[in-house]
């Protein structure tokens, strides 16, 4: 439906001006199968209410709208600034600031905020299957250059953390597959091999750098080192896709957000890492249509609210 009807942006806000479009195209999302179900009940005998763009389920006579148990739940805005916004999201490769996503849907900035977050929300990877092959692995330091600091923030960043403010991601790349990259803690061996032993095949080929913390990872993985002091490609052996996969972080973070509390860093990890695992190779061509309908599959079942995503309660940051 999308790839044939909006292929633009300026052709996506012309369809999705349209309520019944907005509507058709999360509930062809959420079900498949083209019954929608009631969220309170699991019954499928329902009716339209044509007035309010919702049904009424028959066997408990509550109401529900293609929003509930989705990103967009309790939200006051209406469906065609949402689908708007993911559109913008998912297909800026640079990221899209607040400020853009205000001007374009007509919403206030921290409205905007808001919505990204939870739009960033709906991009998380549940990784169900672990990756194999030949894997390169690799943690860079994100976070603003102490030197640009104020001085007073400079030594509160100093005092918080040895790295000077900076906190540490984390990724994984498959060769030709996909990237996943998280926030750490520290680079000590337990925690950077615990990830790499949950998310990778034991047998597989890995690509470290000389961190000490990788050594060791030879016991389950055919584990392979560059020393990038000597030089940073032997043959097959290095981390430049993700090293890559790195700088485009830090162009979209730096370039584009300006500014991102290590609170939420993980979420603009995920908001990258999507449009990484989407984007165009060889084998597979996608559309800005396409990458749009993938997300908007993946609406259902991850709610975020403001005192989550602000860090009031716990869940805001996991």
């Amino acid at each position: 439906m999308m790839s044939e009807q909006s292929p633009t942006l300026t052709e996506a806000i012309r369809f999705f001006s349209n309520p019944q479009n907005c509507v058709d195209a999360v509930a062809a999302m959420r079900w498949p199968d083209g019954k929608p179900t009631c969220p309170n009940c699991s019954g499928q005998d329902h009716y339209w209410l044509a007035t309010q763009w919702r049904w009424k389920c028959k066997a408990c006579g509550k109401q529900f709208s293609v929003k509930v148990g989705t990103v967009f739940e309790d939200s006051p805005l209406s469906l065609d600034k949402w689908l708007v916004a993911l559109w913008m999201l998912v297909s800026c490769k640079n990221g899209i600031s607040s400020y853009e996503v205000s001007a374009t849907v007509g919403v206030t900035q921290k409205s905007a905020w808001f919505m990204l977050q939870r739009l960033r929300k709906a991009l998380q990877d549940e990784h169900k299957t672990k990756l194999g092959g030949t894997v390169e692995v690799d943690e860079s330091f994100i976070g603003g250059k102490a030197r640009n600091m104020h001085v007073s923030k400079r030594l509160k960043k100093m005092e918080q953390s040895n790295r000077g403010g900076k906190s540490i991601a984390f990724g994984i790349l498959e060769r030709g597959g996909k990237v996943r990259s998280m926030v750490v803690d520290d680079r000590e061996r337990v925690t950077l091999q615990g990830k790499i032993k949950h998310h990778v095949e034991p047998g597989s080929e890995i690509m470290t750098d000389e961190l000490h913390s990788y050594w060791g990872l030879e016991k389950e993985y055919v584990h392979e080192i560059v020393n990038h002091a000597a030089e940073y490609v032997r043959g097959h052996v290095h981390t430049n896709g993700l090293e890559n996969f790195w700088s485009q972080v830090k162009r979209c973070l730096n370039g584009t957000y300006v500014s991102v509390a290590p609170f939420h860093l993980f979420r603009y990890l995920d908001e990258q890492s999507f449009r990484y695992n989407h984007r165009n190779t060889k084998e597979r061509k996608l559309s800005n249509a396409d990458r749009f309908a993938i997300a908007l599959s993946q609406i259902a079942g991850k709610r975020l609210t403001w005192v989550e995503v602000t860090g009031q309660v716990a869940g805001g940051s996991v």
